[in-house]
């Protein structure tokens, strides 16, 4: 599908069918804790990645795995109605799952349940369409998947998908990853892969990066649209922005902007979807 400008993006990734609680603060061990509001979509990080992308681009492809059952179903029906193209596997058995408490001061904390159902080379996708991308951003997926998205203008990813990363010799346009979240600090070097720019946010601190070549730069942290809602989708939709304004060939410095703006509105919207920011924004 094209995007705005004839560019084309996609995200090859997961999805988890999410419920959402509102509370005031996540229950400490055997405490209950009363939601005071509710409720459940399709979410997770790639499903987060390809909204923001499609509403940037104008569209976006998915390429991704859905479960079987009515959840996989409900999934499905959510993204039909998006600016996107779903390309999805089948997979004979549950959609994943996650519980996601939203606190008082907007901090999300996430449970997952059931293994990530995510796409293969093995499945019969049309893969080579990625070829044709500006860019892609990867969070799930194999190896083969990794390499077919590796034929894009430009790739990024996230740490998360390390079990396609590690060992794959596949070089990255950027890695982009969280500072305060210890299961993002990966070495590409010391795992069998590279990038070309390691893109780190840092909350209210703003965003550093390093390239391969000693280039390093900062960003500091944008003013927010609003007030905090919650922080769920904030650093996919980063990760979005920031595919975005590499695939349409803006340089580092103004594509880090762009994703700290989208990481930012996000913030000031109630889930995953409703604070992203649209082209008109920009």
């Amino acid at each position: 599908m094209g995007g705005e400008a004839g560019r084309r993006f996609a995200v090859v990734g997961h999805v988890e069918w999410v419920d959402f609680l509102e509370v005031s603060h996540v229950p400490s061990p055997g405490e209950i804790v009363n939601a005071t509001e509710c409720w459940a979509e399709a979410a997770g990080g790639g499903a987060v990645a390809v909204v923001q992308l499609a509403k940037l681009a104008g569209a976006a492809t998915f390429f991704t795995a859905l479960g079987d059952d009515e959840l996989g179903r409900r999934s499905e029906r959510q993204f039909q109605s998006e600016r996107m193209d779903l390309v999805a596997a089948g997979r004979a058995q549950p959609q994943r799952r996650a519980f996601t408490f939203l606190d008082a001061d907007g901090e999300r904390t996430i449970t997952t349940i059931g293994p990530r159902l995510s796409p293969s080379s093995e499945d019969d996708l049309p893969w080579e369409r990625l070829a044709g991308m500006d860019g892609v951003y990867f969070t799930a997926g194999d190896v083969g998947a990794l390499r077919a998205a590796r034929a894009a203008r430009v790739l990024v990813a996230t740490p998360r998908a390390r079990d396609a990363l590690i060992g794959s010799g596949v070089e990255l346009d950027a890695l982009v990853r969280s500072g305060s979240d210890t299961g993002e600090r990966d070495d590409p070097a010391g795992d069998g892969y590279s990038a070309r720019m390691v893109v780190t946010t840092h909350g209210a601190q703003g965003v550093t990066y390093t390239g391969s070549e000693g280039q390093t730069g900062s960003c500091a942290p944008v003013p927010l649209p609003g007030p905090i809602m919650d922080a769920y989708g904030a650093g996919d939709s980063f990760a979005a922005g920031l595919t975005y304004g590499l695939g349409a060939g803006l340089g580092i410095d103004r594509a880090v902007a762009i994703a700290s703006r989208c990481g930012a509105a996000n913030l000031t919207g109630r889930g995953p979807y409703a604070g992203q920011l649209r082209a008109e924004d920009l």
